[in-house]
């Protein structure tokens, strides 16, 4: 029997979404022990969780208890943090359940998920595991978006039957650092369709958030995450602000049980721990110009301004931009490198501590 024939075409023909390896893989892979390993490929907050976090899951005793289904204590503490009545929020196994959820309640085989790369490359896997049509729009060159190209593509994709229904914008977003404008933001919200504001790394940032506009824009969604700003990548803990005539259907398609119960006792212990969020925030910031301004003293790279937690550099001086993240990788130096249309010139590179950069900064010299 071939059982493979059984497999549904669209997932035959799909490409997998490639994530980050963990420490342990890469220690085994690389010959090097955990702590020799600089991992500055995932954008993950090296100073990891809040202590109040650390605390609040060591002393739990209800990790053999169901979550709450409705996660009413989480849902309220967002509420106060971001100044969004509790209805619109729903939680997920971070942004990225959240993203799948959006997915499912609108994509249909044939319905349209519009894009802006090079950006997150979750969006189009979600349409691409739905059967959905995927509509780019690339962002130019310098990454900023072409708000009319894309009110043109989805006015020629709605002119041709294909439901255009969900436009993704990370903002700011991945893997550049860029931020889009407030204005292009909100021209975005008047097309018919839905915009998702993906806001992972907001608070990285001097932007506003769109977060405040959710109660009045019934086609806005934003989503936000506790992986970078909490440090929390590992408990997987995200969530979204969302439009009432939206939430009210993407309840109905959500598992009942996440976050899980060390996520949310995490989540709600990190929300009252404001000063440490701040304080850590402040301290990547401050690391971040050190880090870029290291970076352009070499001749080969140009770091890119960001307003999140990484830098995107572009390689030149006849150097190759996978040869570099390899060189440095054989260095115990881990940064990402995307073999994709617009990047393959670029190397990612999260902000770490101090002694992160030095290494870096070490391991780039010695490849010249």
């Amino acid at each position: 029997m071939d059982v493979e024939a059984l497999i549904a075409p669209r997932v035959r023909d799909m490409q997998p979404y490639t994530p980050i390896l963990p420490l342990d893989v890469l220690s085994k892979r690389l010959g090097r022990a955990a702590h020799e390993i600089v991992k500055l490929d995932a954008n993950e907050n090296p100073y990891g969780s809040s202590p109040k976090a650390l605390d609040a899951v060591g002393h739990s005793r209800d990790l053999h208890i169901y979550p709450d289904p409705d996660q009413t204590a989480l849902r309220q503490a967002i509420a106060g943090f971001v100044g969004v009545p509790m209805e619109h929020i729903v939680c997920g196994a971070g942004a990225d359940e959240v993203i799948d959820l959006l997915a499912r309640a609108f994509i249909e085989a044939g319905d349209t998920v519009v894009d802006l790369p090079p950006t997150f490359g979750m969006y189009k896997w979600q349409a691409d595991v739905l059967g959905g049509r995927y509509l780019s729009v690339p962002r130019r060159a310098d990454f900023s978006v072409d708000v009319d190209a894309v009110m043109r593509a989805v006015e020629s994709s709605a002119a041709r039957g294909e439901r255009p229904k969900l436009l993704f914008v990370a903002n700011p977003n991945n893997p550049d650092g860029s931020v889009t404008p407030r204005g292009d933001l909100l021209r975005l919200l008047d097309l018919p369709l839905v915009v998702v504001a993906d806001e992972a790394y907001i608070d990285f940032s001097q932007e506003e958030s769109l977060a405040p506009l959710v109660a009045e824009r019934t086609n806005l969604v934003v989503l936000r995450t506790f992986s970078k700003l909490a440090g929390m990548a590992g408990l997987r803990v995200g969530y979204g602000l969302l439009p009432l005539p939206i939430i009210k259907h993407i309840w109905k398609v959500k598992q009942p049980y996440t976050p899980n119960v060390a996520g949310t006792v995490a989540a709600l212990a990190a929300l009252s721990d404001r000063s440490w969020l701040d304080r850590t925030v402040k301290t990547l910031v401050a690391e971040r110009a050190r880090l870029t301004a290291a970076l352009a003293e070499l001749d080969w790279l140009t770091p890119l301004p960001s307003h999140t937690n990484f830098v995107l550099c572009r390689v030149g001086g006849g150097r190759q931009a996978r040869a570099v993240k390899e060189g440095l990788e054989r260095r115990g130096v881990l940064v990402r490198y995307f073999d994709r249309e617009g990047l393959r010139d670029a190397i990612r590179i999260s902000v770490g501590r101090p002694e992160h950069t030095d290494a870096l900064m070490a391991g780039l010299r010695a490849l010249e």
